[in-house]
């Protein structure tokens, strides 16, 4: 793909300070960023032309607690149709996992973890507030550099989160030296499975996954990852048809140095809403805020087809504005005053009352006499 040049951005917003902060000017990282990726994605760290064989040539992780592993087998081998519906969502995302996995030299049943955490669903929230493909809790999230904002979510960022998930994980390897405690680690916290070994090592028990105490859930994490592992293995046994996964990336990154609408970046691209939501899930807004080394995803058969695009668009690409809530501000005159119904404005905004706070960050649809042209 060619690069995209830099492009003047396309409308001037009155930001506070601290908003203009997070709506920052073009800047060079981010083509940095996409040539990274497209580089990266470019090289078959495997030979083969199936994403599926490259999978079954890297696994490295020992079995454990083979009772539950043969009950996960069946309960996934049950469900044939509900599996292969999962496997093709995450076939999205998993060469670009793939590569970042086999680049680390890490078993390449970790690429197969977000089918356990959040079936390869970018969007998934856990009711203790875990989020993204990898499902990172809040802080955790933070502690990897994944910034969590009013307009941006970096858990659900498919790239970040990756990344961080994987130092994450590389991180506990190195604290146990065992991939099995280092994932009990991940879903557990790495506290939690040192204090067990520590029990262990207090009474001479064995310190490995299959003697500590742990909850359920984190007993039957690993076995859940074996069990996928197994059948990916040997689908024909299970009951499994997988059709070939070519072995090329399913996207690239793009930068514009421009904030614009969601919706007009998808159209640009030639793609549903939805479609380009699953590639770009971070976004807490109906924006595509713009900051130095932030990309957004695109098919790779798409992006000649966004630079196009882009390069020709005419109109505003931004139909949104941002407030800072004043004092003595009322829901309804703001939604009456920009076009809006209170119920779209508290949507936009997360807002789970009327109430406003002096000093809250608002998004709202900009009046025509204050959308720039580019």
């Amino acid at each position: 793909m060619k690069r995209l040049a830099p492009l003047t951005l396309a409308l001037s917003l009155a930001y506070s300070a601290a908003q203009a902060g997070t709506f920052s000017s073009y800047d060079d990282a981010s083509l940095q960023v996409g040539q990274q990726l497209m580089q990266s994605n470019g090289l078959l760290l495997r030979n083969g032309d199936d994403v599926w064989k490259r999978i079954r040539e890297g696994y490295q992780l020992t079995e454990v607690d083979s009772e539950l592993v043969r009950r996960h087998e069946r309960m996934y081998s049950a469900k044939p149709e509900y599996l292969k519906r999962t496997l093709t969502r995450g076939q999205r995302y998993l060469f670009h996992i793939m590569n970042e996995v086999e680049r680390r030299g890490m078993p390449t049943e970790i690429a197969l973890l977000p089918l356990v955490e959040s079936a390869f669903n970018p969007t998934a929230v856990s009711g203790a507030k875990a989020a993204g493909l990898w499902q990172f809790m809040p802080a955790t999230g933070r502690h990897y550099g994944l910034e969590q904002t009013f307009w941006y979510d970096g858990r659900r960022d498919v790239l970040g989160a990756t990344n961080a998930a994987l130092d994450y994980l590389e991180n506990l390897y190195a604290m146990f030296g065992d991939w099995n405690l280092a994932l009990a680690s991940y879903n557990w916290g790495e506290g939690n499975v040192s204090r067990a070994l520590e029990r262990n090592r207090a009474k001479g028990l064995p310190e490995t996954f299959e003697a500590i105490r742990m909850p359920n859930e984190t007993r039957n994490y690993v076995p859940k990852l074996l069990a996928v592992r197994n059948i990916l293995a040997e689908p024909e046994r299970f009951g499994l048809k997988l059709d070939k996964f070519d072995n090329r990336p399913y996207f690239v990154a793009v930068s514009t140095g421009k904030h614009m609408d969601i919706d007009v970046a998808a159209k640009l691209a030639g793609m549903s809403l939805d479609e380009f939501k699953a590639l770009n899930p971070a976004f807490n807004r109906p924006i595509y805020a713009h900051k130095p080394g932030r990309q957004l995803l695109v098919p790779a058969s798409k992006a000649e087809l966004f630079e196009k695009n882009l390069a020709e668009y005419r109109e505003p690409l931004l139909s949104w504005q941002v407030y800072t809530a004043q004092s003595g501000d009322n829901i309804d005159e703001l939604a009456q005053r920009h076009g809006m119904s209170v119920e779209r404005l508290r949507n936009v905004n997360g807002l789970a009352s009327n109430s406003l706070a002096p000093g809250q960050p608002l998004l709202l649809a900009a009046l025509s006499s204050q959308t720039a042209s580019p």
